[in-house]
């Protein structure tokens, strides 16, 4: 049997704490939380004390003294690519939070330092192993749809002013970015996985019901290039509390709908051509999670345990990371043009990451 490998975090925030009641309670096979940090101290001293495990202010101090096997970038969205980079010299495995990083300049840096340091670069989209999405996407793979019409994500979420106001990175460009990099990210990395790759998109955004430089509320137009049409839905203006996070997926053959509060459950499943399993699927597809924050991490972990023994290649690298990125910076060199955006492109007026750390 091998050794567990020695995981520590970096950065002792608010998904710090998902990540360390999966890591440091034996929930992850093969996997063991060795240590923490953060500049905040008494943030990494909690986490450290609850664990009985050692904690440090500073991230190279920690790479230096212990002895880790992957390190988890758990810091705010801006700080990311700094902090990989920095990380990656110390030729350890690297797990990042979404998004990757605010600014594709960045997400191109972290990804070749990771390549040059020959380590292994992972992007959390833990949606991607949501028991109803990997049927979703067997059904994709294998045809069950016919031509795609359309594919449309809605992430209908509750965030209040005390949510921002509880770090003063959120809701900021330079760190955090708005309802499309945060909330909706998972769901629009998502669409594109589904849907294939994005020619162009349109879209609109506001700041409807919070004091935030960033937008809570949006809605984008996208054309994939197999010519089907997509609209992604996102705000954390829903009140008072959270409504849905879903995806729909329509077809010439089929039509499915993966819904809840954290795309969990299977709605809807009509296909033309029938199969004995459809029957069931929607009874025995969905998932009930206590808690939609962090929910799909355990499952996700394991991926990443499993990917570096068997040295397998990851769901989510930084180049797979890169792709929802790409569409997000187009979303919002829309909003700020007011014109249709083709992707492939070099953002001009996209305001994400600005004054970020390189």
């Amino acid at each position: 049997m091998k050794n567990p490998l020695h995981f520590a975090l970096v950065g002792c925030g608010r998904i710090a704490q998902r990540h360390a009641e999966l890591l440091g309670s034996g929930q992850i096979n093969g996997a063991k939380l060795v240590a923490v940090c953060d500049w905040e101290e008494v943030k990494a001293r909690k986490i450290a004390q609850r664990f009985t495990i050692p904690y440090y202010a500073e991230m190279n101090d920690m790479m230096n003294h212990e002895d880790i096997d992957v390190a988890c970038v758990l810091t705010p969205s801006g700080m990311h690519a700094q902090h990989v980079t920095l990380l990656s010299q110390h030729k350890k495995h690297i797990v990042v939070e979404k998004p990757m990083a605010l600014t594709l300049e960045s997400a191109d840096a972290m990804i070749a330092a990771c390549v040059e340091n020959g380590i292994k670069l992972f992007v959390v989209k833990q949606n991607r192993f949501n028991l109803p999405i990997r049927k979703l996407k067997e059904a994709l793979d294998h045809g069950r749809f016919g031509k795609l019409v359309m594919g449309t994500v809605r992430v209908r979420w509750c965030r209040t002013q005390e949510y921002y106001n509880e770090s003063t990175w959120r809701g900021t460009w330079q760190l955090d970015g708005g309802v499309f990099t945060n909330q909706a990210s998972h769901h629009i990395d998502l669409l594109e996985w589904m849907m294939g790759d994005v020619e162009s998109v349109f879209a609109k955004g506001q700041t409807a019901l919070v004091d935030i430089e960033t937008e809570d509320t949006g809605v984008a137009v996208l054309k994939f290039k197999n010519g089907a049409l997509g609209i992604i839905e996102a705000t954390t203006a829903t009140r008072p509390r959270d409504l849905e996070g879903s995806i729909s997926i329509l077809g010439e053959k089929g039509t499915v709908v993966v819904a809840g509060f954290a795309v969990n459950k299977i709605d809807k499943w009509i296909f033309a051509d029938k199969k004995e399993e459809d029957s069931k699927i929607i009874e025995e597809c969905s998932e009930n999670p206590p808690d939609v924050y962090g929910f799909g991490h355990q499952v996700y972990l394991n991926h990443v345990v499993d990917c570096i023994n068997s040295n397998k290649k990851a769901l989510i690298d930084g180049l797979e990371g890169r792709k929802s990125l790409e569409l997000i910076s187009a979303i919002y060199e829309s909003i700020e043009t007011g014109r249709e955006v083709y992707l492939r492109f070099k953002p001009q007026k996209c305001k994400l990451g600005q004054g970020v750390p390189r």
